[in-house]
């Protein structure tokens, strides 16, 4: 059995996946750090974490997953609310910022590739070049746009089930809290049981793909 066989995507891409992976991690996780570390959390930053050095930011089994079943994470960034002048408003923003820093970098992605198509750079350049150029910026805008939508699905642990929480009154937060393992279950299931991904997790992703079409049409727009 080869090596093939275990991964989700094509061995020649890996290249271009785990360095799009490295870049949309890390921001997003800085993006955490840093805007925690600006509202007076210094956590993060006694941590380690206000960096964009990759490797205090990467999880190797949340990586290793992504390659083989498709998803995955990063290191949780460490974050004390108490530290904040104004803890409900601040940790949503602390939250928020990190799926939005991938939607920023992905629609960058796509200016910079649609930009390079428009001035005619990847004309000139030999098939191999070409090739390896719209490889990675595949990968890279898909996987930021991905991660935007991935991350504000409201279940433990990512993002969105933070947002949600910070939202509701103290006494719907203890009591989510307290059920937060059973979140946590029901994300496993939708993730490795294909008949309940399909109806759920797929059509949530799918609107990732739809922003990430119509980021590119808008862009489309501009340069030509």
């Amino acid at each position: 059995m080869d090596l093939q066989s275990f991964l989700r995507f094509p061995l020649e891409d890996l290249p271009f996946i785990v360095l799009a992976l490295i870049i949309a991690f890390t921001v997003h996780e800085f993006a955490h750090a840093y805007s925690a570390y600006k509202f007076g959390d210094d956590t993060a930053y006694n941590a380690g974490r206000v960096t964009l050095n990759p490797r205090v930011h990467l999880d190797v089994l949340g990586t290793l997953l992504i390659l083989i079943a498709g998803f995955g994470w990063a290191k949780p960034v460490p974050v004390n609310p108490s530290k904040f002048s104004s803890p409900r408003v601040m940790s949503i923003i602390v939250t928020l910022v990190g799926p939005l820093s991938n939607l920023i970098i992905g629609t960058l992605g796509i200016i910079i590739y649609v930009a390079l198509i428009a001035s005619g750079v990847l004309d000139s350049a030999s098939v191999g070049v070409s090739a390896a150029v719209d490889r990675f910026f595949d990968y890279f805008i898909w996987y930021n746009f991905l991660l935007f939508i991935f991350n504000l699905i409201p279940l433990p642990p990512l993002d969105g089930y933070r947002i949600i929480a910070d939202l509701l009154p103290l006494r719907l937060r203890y009591k989510m809290d307290q059920n937060v393992q059973w979140g946590m279950f029901i994300f496993l299931l939708i993730v490795f049981i294909p008949p309940l991904r399909s109806v759920t997790l797929d059509p949530i992703l799918g609107l990732g793909a739809d922003l990430m079409n119509n980021t590119f049409a808008w862009v489309y727009q501009i340069f030509f």
